[in-house]
């Protein structure tokens, strides 16, 4: 397989799956973030490969060179210095243009920073949005938090861990009250998962600290007008006439409307 994304850990390094460790021990050339943070994760595993580095400053460049050896059947593997390439870190292009030019690519899932956020918070469910990084100013983030005011579903977000304590205080100023979890260092040895109202958090972290950090937002929490909670209930009886139970239909519109499961199973009988 010419092309290999490999996901790598995001904090402790015995996370690498099996499957990784086979692929960069028979890759011709390790395609990296950083060649220092990916020789210690080959050395812990005692890998001798030949690096080259591949990162946003030199993204394009590379691509354009790396296209023509792929296609001659050159084996590449390529990683970041945590999680999975082209998910918030260089990779998406050199894919694409793979794909674009008829090589064959592969994937190779591992840790992921997110999913582990959005478990470890416990606001997560069935669905959530995935945001990447924070915009960097203030007006951005003004637009996001009106964005998500009414969004009935977790939110999870990266940020730097210099930029966490004003993101913080710009949230706590527009859903002081909104259920958010701070999740920093995973997997590491100081890892650490703070949990409260936006409020709490921002004076929790009034200071940077230290880490990556990733920040879960809890479902918005608003209260549905008597018309809306009309409809609402209306739509959980559609379902009920259906053939759906009445519970899951409940469940289910609670989720798209905000408005309580109780309230709607209760008002549907």
């Amino acid at each position: 397989m010419p092309l290999a994304v490999c996901a790598t850990p995001i904090g402790n390094l015995d996370d690498v799956t099996l499957r990784v460790l086979e692929e960069l021990r028979a890759a011709d050339l390790v395609l990296c973030e950083d060649t220092r943070m990916t020789r210690v994760l080959l050395d812990r595993h005692g890998i001798a490969a030949k690096l080259l580095s591949y990162h946003e400053h030199n993204e394009a460049k590379r691509t354009a060179e790396l296209i023509p050896r792929l296609a001659a059947g050159e084996r590449m593997a390529l990683v970041t210095d945590a999680g999975l390439p082209g998910v918030s870190d260089p990779g998406a292009r050199l894919v694409a243009a793979a794909l674009d030019a008829g090589v064959p690519v592969t994937v190779l899932p591992g840790p992921s920073a997110v999913d582990t956020a959005l478990v470890a918070s416990g606001l997560g469910a069935e669905r959530f949005q995935f945001l990447g990084f924070l915009p960097r100013f203030e007006h951005g983030l003004s637009e996001l938090w009106a964005e998500l005011a009414r969004w009935p579903h977790a939110v999870v977000a990266f940020e730097s861990a210099q930029r966490l304590p004003r993101s913080l205080r710009s949230l706590a100023e527009a859903m002081p009250d909104r259920q958010v979890a701070v999740a920093r260092e995973l997997t590491k040895f100081y890892e650490e998962v703070v949990r409260g109202t936006a409020a709490e958090l921002a004076e929790r972290f009034a200071e940077p600290p230290k880490g990556e950090v990733v920040l879960v937002l809890g479902p918005a929490v608003t209260k549905a007008t008597t018309e809306e909670e009309e409809q609402a209930t209306s739509a959980v009886a559609e379902l009920v006439a259906a053939g759906l139970p009445r519970r899951r239909a409940a469940e289910l519109v609670s989720r798209l409307t905000g408005v309580s499961r109780n309230r709607l199973y209760d008002g549907s009988l």
